[in-house]
């Protein structure tokens, strides 16, 4: 089993740039939502591989249609390569599983906000390298929201409670 620790990065310069993370997605167009949600709002991606679908150049161009040239896109070979070359900040993991509702949850300028897989979520060993696990408050018999739309919601919030937005136009 991999320790909690695993994925923290021993980096000391700061990168004040906060960042989405997928982990190995599952569905091509959730990529493209994403890399258009990073782009719009200037937020760097990491994608976390294998990725459920094929995935090349031409590919990711398609699903973020005129989007890709105004994203940062950082792909990871694996869930090892990203925990080795992430820069410092905390990891956020947004899980139906979370502890933490994110109306009480507080966000950093650094906070990496990572998605798991569409169909299965995150690992144990992923769950538990997380520093704060966020969930989204549904109402009683609904399970989750589409990974893109949440991505959103928290990104959103996170932004907000950062200054974030100042940046844009």
């Amino acid at each position: 089993m991999t320790p909690a620790n695993f994925c923290v990065n021993k980096q000391t310069e700061q990168d004040e740039f906060m960042r989405l993370a997928l982990f190995e997605p599952d569905i091509p167009q959730n990529l493209g939502a994403f890399i258009r949600l990073s782009a719009g709002l200037g937020v760097p991606l990491d994608v976390i591989e294998p990725c459920g679908f094929p995935v090349d150049d031409k590919r990711i161009r398609r699903a973020a249609m005129d989007y890709y040239d105004l994203a940062t896109l950082v792909r990871h070979a694996s869930w090892a390569a990203f925990c080795r070359d992430r820069p410092p900040g905390r990891l956020v993991l947004l899980t139906t599983a979370g502890a933490e509702r994110l109306p009480d949850a507080v966000f950093r300028p650094d906070d990496i906000l990572l998605m798991g897989r569409e169909s299965a979520g995150v690992p144990p060993e992923v769950h538990e390298s997380a520093d704060l696990r966020v969930r989204i408050p549904l109402q009683a018999g609904a399970r989750s929201l589409n990974v893109a739309l949440a991505a959103a919601m928290v990104l959103s919030e996170a932004l907000r409670q950062t200054s974030g937005f100042e940046k844009l136009a």
